[in-house]
């Protein structure tokens, strides 16, 4: 009887992992209702989009960038406000990436250590942003990863480097990643001399490509554990309404080293309200999002889900009052959060200078938003 092609069983083994994300991560033991199904193979449709896109055909041998999250295929903490690519990379060789700033108030590049072969990358190992890399009066810029040491534009690959992720970070009153307009061109290359060009697809690649998405499906669902059995940051509250100090992550995966972070959930009932209030820091770009237990951003595209600097309304001091809210208030800065009674609030302050003050909220009466406003007084 002939052996069974690899691919198929690669094949096979995805199946399986679809089959036991839908008996474990889709059920009690991941604190999942009956009517929280839908909203998690919603999730699980968009994990495997992302694994299929930016990993089955994956080679850091002929690199390319993809964009990691689109307002259609969303993971990990997407982002209304900005644009992320990514490409795997070979640690053993060099790069120069050209790209351009696009518009965006930051811009960065940083290698992902861990990240191998699909899996959810173990630490951050390195960042540089526009600071220390030189920009032509018409936005454009290339860095170099690996090879010999340069003074700028350039950052060293440590050994277990596995990809470059870049961000493009806009504050504009259009959410910069459902504009069909933002259009951002990002090139690698290989150095050290020619490439011969990848064979056709064979058993043995297609195997490896779909082993590479079932890996990263698995390690952002089974591989994570189930909620309350994972080791939060710092930056992280699972007191809902209260927010942490915001923190830089250090070399915490797939953040960005450079800016600081505040996350906890919220929790409203159908008449409720939740009214945060705090300041602006002194930052190159800062937001907070709305997203849900799967890490997803809310329908950026369709509704204010998320809110930058240029599109809150702050008084002269930066100051700000933003509402949550099942329904339109009408009162300036409302975050829709679509009729759900949970969620996840998320601040980012990127290359924050000083002090950040910690923003706080108030549950308070739907009815009640108006009269508590300052600006209605």
């Amino acid at each position: 009887m002939p052996d069974t092609p690899k691919s198929r069983l690669a094949l096979r083994s995805l199946l399986q992992l679809i089959e036991e994300i839908d008996a474990r991560v889709l059920g009690p033991e991941w604190g999942i209702d009956l009517g929280s199904v839908p909203e998690g193979i919603h999730s699980i449709m968009h994990l495997l989009q992302g694994g299929l896109y930016t990993y089955y055909e994956d080679d850091a041998e002929h690199p390319r960038f993809r964009r990691i999250v689109s307002p259609t295929r969303k993971f990990t903490g997407d982002n209304a406000d900005a644009i992320y690519y990514d490409t795997a990379i070979d640690p053993t060789r060099a790069y120069r990436v050209r790209g351009e700033t696009a518009g965006a108030v930051y811009v960065s590049l940083t290698i992902e250590s861990g990240a191998q072969e699909g899996r959810f990358g173990s630490r951050t190992s390195g960042v540089i942003n526009d600071t220390a890399f030189d920009i032509s009066p018409d936005g454009r810029f290339e860095v170099f990863f690996g090879g010999p040491p340069q003074p700028r534009n350039w950052i060293a690959l440590p050994p277990d480097a596995a990809r470059i992720t870049t961000r493009h970070y806009f504050e504009e009153q259009r959410a910069a990643a459902a504009n069909p307009d933002k259009l951002i061109r990002l090139d690698v290359e290989v150095l050290g001399g020619a490439v011969a060009p990848p064979p056709a697809p064979d058993d043995e690649s297609v195997a490896a490509g779909i082993d590479r998405v079932v890996n990263f499906v698995r390690t952002r669902t089974l591989g994570m554990g189930p909620p309350g059995n994972r080791e939060q940051p710092a930056f992280v509250s699972v007191t809902p309404n209260q927010f942490p100090p915001p923190v830089k992550p250090g070399d915490f995966a797939l953040a960005a080293a450079d800016a600081a972070y505040s996350m906890a959930p919220f929790v409203l009932g159908p008449d409720d309200a939740l009214v945060m209030t705090g300041r602006w820091p002194q930052c190159r770009c800062a937001n907070v999002s709305l997203w849900n237990r799967h890490m997803q951003t809310f329908d950026f595209a369709h509704r204010q889900v998320s809110l930058n600097r240029r599109q809150t309304q702050s008084d002269a001091d930066g100051r700000f009052r933003m509402v949550i809210a099942h329904r339109d208030p009408g009162v300036p800065n409302w975050l829709d959060t679509e009729g759900r009674a949970f969620g996840i609030v998320f601040w980012r302050f990127m290359l924050p200078e000083g002090d950040i003050e910690t923003p706080t909220a108030t549950v308070i009466p739907f009815a009640e938003i108006a009269r508590a406003d300052p600006a209605a007084r």
